[in-house]
């Protein structure tokens, strides 16, 4: 069986010539469930090194190793966007992760915010979920998903220089272009279910850094208005442009 479409993310340094080791989980999926044996191709890419032609090694029932023949795609790093957003329900906060993935951010941090449903996550299977969204629409970067935080917190210490762009749904009518808003480092704000308390209302409205949009006529819910906000700033500010 042929591997070439079979697209793997490792987590070690790739050249012409590297021998990449596989995990357990790995050579469980290439060679039990895929069924590939020694010679097979396939692709691999690591977020740093690109995409890479590799071949199986060695194959086993829970180790194996791949040996890397050529670069098939440079890395192409996204825009320097942040997705900030109240996790929900399992199902659609595992929609949003990967969603941004494909979408082209390059941080997706969840936020606590006072009226956020869910008070924990699990990060590791965040993180999972964007390795395979970048593995199945054929990215070469994964944007890393950190722990849940306090929006509190990380307003209080926003980087200097990056602005952020709060999806208001108070704002609700014609959507904005984006069209005039300066490029650099940016983050989008997604709000919880609820929407956003009034106190964190008002001190985003206070926030120099924050720009505050309309994402059209209807209040969006949380998952539909990370796409939306997404595909609005990559089309005005992102790697969408012409």
């Amino acid at each position: 069986m042929s591997g070439s479409k079979i697209r793997l993310f490792v987590e070690h340094p790739l050249g012409p010539g590297q021998s990449v080791p596989l995990t357990p989980e790995q050579a469980h999926y290439l060679f039990i469930v895929m069924r590939l044996g020694v010679g097979a191709d396939l692709l691999v890419f690591n977020g740093k090194d690109g995409e890479w032609r590799a071949e199986v090694a060695k194959a086993g029932k829970r180790d194996g190793s791949l040996a890397c023949r050529e670069q098939t795609r440079v890395l192409r790093p996204p825009p320097d966007l942040w997705l900030l957003f109240a996790p929900i329900k399992k199902a659609r906060t595992d929609f949003i992760v990967e969603k941004a993935a494909e979408l082209g951010a390059a941080r997706i941090q969840p936020v606590q915010t006072d009226f956020t449903n869910s008070e924990r996550i699990r990060r590791d299977r965040l993180q999972a979920h964007a390795v395979e969204a970048a593995e199945q629409c054929g990215g070469t970067f994964v944007p890393g998903v950190a722990d849940l935080a306090p929006l509190s917190r990380l307003l209080d210490d926003w980087p200097e220089g990056r602005r952020l762009l709060w999806a208001d749904e108070a704002l609700a009518g014609p959507a904005e272009t984006l069209a005039g808003l300066a490029p650099g480092p940016w983050a989008i704000l997604i709000g919880p279910e609820g929407g956003f308390s009034e106190a964190e209302r008002t001190r985003l409205r206070a926030a120099p850094f924050v720009t505050p949009v309309s994402l059209g006529p209807r209040i969006l819910r949380a998952d539909t208005a990370a796409v939306a906000a997404l595909a609005l700033w990559q089309a005005a500010l992102g790697d969408w442009k012409g």
